[in-house]
């Protein structure tokens, strides 16, 4: 068997668990885990979580917007708010005065569910920024929206 062609990483790395995307990936799967212990005890998904975030921050948005935003499928995103409708946590209109979207809301309980929930992921976000040295939070998120630029650019 031929000895495969080496490939020079991008940066000096002994191994995979020392490149960049290993690490995001490790941080991304941490958050998720933490997220969804956390969310379980609010009968919420992460996913169910994000809808109701952007809802509240942008009332009337449409699957798609939602969709983009949670970065799930727009297939998922259907089931997603299916399961907040039948939950009574949000509303959605069933016509519209212009377009095709419809617009989806968060009832009363929807807001109240959001606010119990958020806590607990506030929480967790507190945990992980806590780690790392306030004067460099800027910083680092500057460096994550140029590595998330650098790849949809």
């Amino acid at each position: 068997m031929e000895d495969r062609e080496t490939v020079p990483p991008p940066h000096p790395a002994q191994d995979i668990t020392e490149h960049v995307g290993y690490r995001l990936k490790k941080a991304a799967a941490a958050l998720r885990g933490a997220m969804d212990r956390a969310l379980r005890e609010h009968d919420l998904t992460v996913p169910q979580y994000s809808c109701l975030e952007f809802l509240d921050e942008h009332p009337g948005m449409s699957n798609a917007d939602l969709a983009r935003g949670t970065f799930v499928t727009r297939q998922s995103a259907n089931v997603v708010l299916r399961g907040l409708k039948d939950a009574g946590l949000i509303t959605q209109a069933t016509s519209t005065d212009h377009g095709r979207a419809l617009p989806i809301h968060l009832t009363t309980a929807g807001q109240q569910h959001l606010h119990a929930a958020r806590g607990a992921v506030y929480a967790i976000e507190e945990r992980m920024i806590g780690s790392i040295p306030a004067r460099r939070l800027t910083t680092l998120l500057a460096d994550l929206d140029s590595m998330t630029e650098a790849l949809d650019g």
